[in-house]
């Protein structure tokens, strides 16, 4: 993470009191920053955008993972907007990446020379949305404790694939003082359309994590004595499987810069 962007991310007093709209106004101004922590009470969400030809690989694809691939809405062909996302997709996220033949080329403040009029959003729960429940029931979220992004990191599981679409699980992790990990298991439990209880604690080399130091996307963090590595399904998945895949052209966001939706976190809460 750059230095701008990491000092627009520590701004955690205003950019929490935003409001999605206000956000998004930011955004398309050119600001850049992981979105942990932005509009407090408000739905954050994973983006990828697929050509036609496989959106119904996508569809499938996410119905056989549900954990990891939660859809909240989706888009028809060429469309920018959604639903649940008024504003610009091409414009109104901090940060995108696209993709060619599977292999990730550029990272992009805005995609719209990019986008093509065959491709199909889809946005996919991301568990920044559980983040202040955990807060709240005392559980650290210690990627907001250090103004950095959420280390996240492919695993050895393999995601159930669908027609031309397959890869691997992809998680993200907080470290969880031990005494709190079934507190915490509980608090996300509740929100299952935004990935969910863990899908592993403990060991990261029983789920095929070499090396917490080293995530494949966003930045490590320390476990510290005492804390447990909790992983949760996270909506980087879709991206791994289309680099994973070979797809000839997508565009997600990119990796913890997330679109921030009109719907409030608790639309997503089960009692």
């Amino acid at each position: 993470m750059g230095t701008a962007a990491r000092q627009a991310y520590r701004r955690g007093v205003d950019v929490a009191d935003l409001s999605p709209a206000q956000a998004r106004e930011r955004f398309r101004r050119g600001e850049r920053a992981p979105t942990s922590g932005w509009c407090s009470g408000w739905t954050q969400a994973n983006l990828i955008a697929v050509p036609e030809r496989l959106r119904d690989d996508l569809r499938l694809f996410a119905r056989r993972n549900p954990q990891a691939c939660p859809v909240l809405d989706a888009g028809e062909p060429g469309a920018w907007t959604t639903r649940l996302f008024p504003g610009d997709l091409r414009t109104d996220l901090p940060g995108y990446r696209l993709y060619r033949d599977g292999a990730p080329v550029a990272d992009l403040g805005d995609v719209v020379s990019a986008w093509r009029s065959d491709l199909v959003p889809f946005l996919i729960g991301c568990s920044f949305t559980f983040e202040r429940a955990l807060l709240a029931a005392g559980v650290p979220v210690r990627h907001l404790e250090l103004g950095v992004n959420v280390p996240m990191y492919r695993t050895g599981l393999p995601c159930r694939p669908a027609g031309a679409l397959s890869g691997p699980l992809v998680v993200s992790m907080r470290p969880v003082p031990e005494q709190l990990v079934a507190t915490a298991v509980e608090v996300t439990g509740r929100y299952p359309m935004v990935h969910g209880a863990p899908v592993h604690a403990g060991d990261p080399a029983a789920i095929g994590v070499a090396d917490l130091s080293r995530p494949d996307f966003g930045d490590a963090v320390e476990v510290r004595e005492g804390e447990v590595p909790v992983f949760w399904a996270c909506g980087v998945t879709p991206q791994a499987a289309v680099m994973a895949s070979g797809v000839e052209y997508a565009i997600g966001h990119l990796p913890g810069h997330m679109a921030i939706l009109d719907a409030r976190d608790d639309d997503y809460r089960v009692d």
